[in-house]
């Protein structure tokens, strides 16, 4: 599923992890319960008592989508890794290292659409750094980092998933590369004017944090490990969220959800949904007596979900009782790339 991939983009693996990061993490300190992982989501600090989680994670504005779509669509992938902690994001710090052509106007735009969905997700920016410098370019223009505030025990670990559990999955594949690559690229993609129309609304579908804090009120200590399935798409967050637990997937694929139009973009820009980025889409391990009432949370808001597995011992993940292999990329950055460079030759 993985052929076409240049491994070389989006995040690093766990090999490249392993051997740079994990050893030079800076000071010990005890108030760290939960620190740098490689296929877990977020941080978790202890602040006299009270579970303190924060991740950080870059800004990506993409003006081809407008500036107001556009900050709601970054707003939710930052402040998705804390969402799936199980506690509801809190707070917000952000440092934008904006390009010297960025207008005020189109700032103020941005901006206003940013807060208007921090305000709507109850997130308040408590902090940050804004300014232009040379060089600095669209769509990557600084991080951010997302901070929520609760009680330990409510915290749900993306290493969690124990052998016996459920596996959900909401949305499906690709939800998130197709509606952005239709979205920004048009005129590139072979599609009728009504296929391209229902491939470019899955990008409204891309944001993950209302369907976490759903999942995380329907139940409690029912939910033992969520995941929202960014760079390496589905298939490569079964193989995180089984890698970090210690456990195997089982995952029946005739039980995932498919949004309108995924199969039909892939098809046409010749990208594998299984391995592309899919932010928006979460994969939950829930212990089975619990797994009717997230279902019906999801149900409730309109969220397509499939109860598409279960979690056994062993290691890895299987499709459909074989094997799968994991994937060394995600399928969806060469097609970016290449669509890129045609729509600039334009």
């Amino acid at each position: 599923m993985d052929e076409g991939i240049d491994a070389d983009l989006g995040k690093v693996d766990q090999a490249f992890f392993s051997e740079y990061l994990y050893p030079n993490l800076g000071a010990d300190r005890d108030d760290v319960t939960l620190g740098p992982t490689h296929g877990v989501d977020f941080g978790v600090l202890d602040v006299a008592g009270t579970a303190l989680v924060v991740a950080t994670d870059p800004v990506s504005v993409l003006p081809r989508l407008g500036f107001d779509r556009a900050a709601r669509f970054a707003l939710d992938i930052v402040l998705a890794d804390v969402a799936v902690s199980g506690l509801a994001p809190t707070h917000l710090t952000v440092s934008l290292s904006l390009p010297p052509d960025f207008g005020d106007d189109d700032f103020a735009t941005f901006w206003e659409a940013w807060s208007d969905e921090a305000r709507a997700l109850g997130v308040s920016i408590a902090a940050g750094h804004t300014a232009r410098y040379s060089d600095c370019s669209f769509p990557w223009v600084g991080a951010a980092t997302a901070l929520a505030v609760g009680d330990h025990d409510d915290v749900v670990r993306p290493d969690g998933a124990r052998s016996g559990d459920d596996v959900l999955v909401t949305k499906g594949p690709a939800v998130e590369a197709t509606g952005l690559l239709t979205s920004l690229f048009p005129d590139e993609v072979p599609l009728s004017d009504d296929a391209l129309d229902t491939a470019q609304a899955r990008l409204d579908e891309a944001g993950a944090v209302r369907d976490a804090r759903a999942i995380s009120a329907a139940t409690h200590g029912g939910v033992h490990a969520m995941h929202d399935a960014t760079e390496g798409g589905l298939l490569g967050a079964f193989f995180e969220m089984a890698g970090a637990a210690g456990v195997r997937f089982d995952v029946d694929t005739s039980q995932v959800p498919w949004r309108p139009g995924v199969r039909e973009a892939a098809d046409a820009l010749g990208f594998d949904p299984w391995t592309a980025t899919t932010a928006g889409t979460l994969v939950v391990a829930v212990d089975p007596t619990h797994t009717d009432d997230v279902v019906d949370a999801l149900d409730r808001q309109g969220t397509p979900v499939g109860v598409v597995g279960t979690v056994a011992d062993g290691e890895g993940v299987t499709l459909d009782g074989e094997r799968a292999t994991k994937p060394r990329g995600d399928s969806s950055w060469p097609v970016y790339a290449a669509l890129a460079e045609r729509a600039a030759d334009q």
